[in-house]
């Protein structure tokens, strides 16, 4: 059994651990470790200190913002029994299939390119710069950081947007309902994905087998029913979108969602 792999993760409020884990792109790598049956450990960082965490562990960025200049960004592992930092999700999947090669493939060799096209893919259609997911989950999840966290969430997201974070879907309001439509529209689109040639399947490469794909999209789907809740009006709709496609995805998933209690980040 190899040593556990340390993960870096963004917490949020909660008041049991499995409740603290919140963001999508963190839950793809920790969906790929549990998916994986690999050993790991969370380690929690509040957004302040994630550039002061990579600079401790002289770890370079893998993300630059528009001026060129770095961005550090979660997730991170460490894993011990190579001596290796790994960020971005989608190279923790690589690494990990590359490194693991006796666990489930997240990634398998033949997809590597459609993998990769996939990803633009995704991006274009959920976040395309004129309103949708990312202007309604931004305040919904600033809310629910913990304070050491909620500056530098809301300085940052400011000014990528240029406006208040109040003023990106205030509730009530037709920009709100816009954003929502978008985003079922960006779900339904994926939904298209997955029934092209006329199959049906849950998953993109057909049967039980899940792909870093799916996790992607699983790891969306459970931001939205983990930020508003399984009885809030927003996850019953998504329930009802695409003939229930995405809470068949989200039931398939839960297997793969334990938290363990980790411990804060020390620098």
């Amino acid at each position: 059994m190899p040593a556990p792999i340390v993960f870096y993760d963004i917490p949020r409020k909660a008041n049991v651990p499995s409740d603290k884990a919140w963001s999508p792109n963190t839950w793809k790598t920790r969906y790929s470790l549990n998916i994986k049956s690999l050993p790991y450990r969370t380690v929690w960082v509040e957004y302040p200190d994630i550039e002061a965490l990579y600079k401790k562990l002289g770890v370079e960025s893998a993300d630059k913002g528009p001026t060129g200049a770095p961005i550090y960004t979660l997730p991170l592992i460490y894993d011990p029994n190579t001596k290796v930092h790994v960020s971005d999700s989608a190279a923790i999947a690589r690494y990990l299939d590359k490194t693991y090669p006796d666990t489930p493939t997240l990634i398998p060799r033949e997809t590597d390119a459609l993998h990769a096209a996939f990803q633009r893919a995704f991006a274009a259609v959920f976040n395309p710069g004129n309103g949708g997911f990312s202007w309604l989950m931004m305040p919904e999840t600033y809310v629910r950081l913990n304070p050491a966290s909620q500056g530098y969430f809301r300085r940052t997201r400011e000014e990528w947007f240029g406006t208040t974070l109040e003023e990106l879907a205030p509730r009530g309001s037709q920009k709100r309902q816009k954003h929502w439509e978008a985003v079922k529209a960006a779900f339904h689109e994926v939904a298209g994905w997955l029934q092209a040639g006329g199959q049906e399947r849950l998953f993109f490469l057909g049967g039980e087998t899940i792909c870093y794909a799916d996790i992607v999209i699983a790891a969306f789907v459970g931001w939205i029913r983990n930020t508003f809740g399984e009885d809030s009006a927003e996850w019953r709709d998504v329930l009802s979108w695409d003939e229930g496609r995405w809470g068949k995805l989200a039931e398939a998933f839960r297997k793969y969602e334990s938290v363990d209690e980790g411990s804060p980040l020390e620098l």
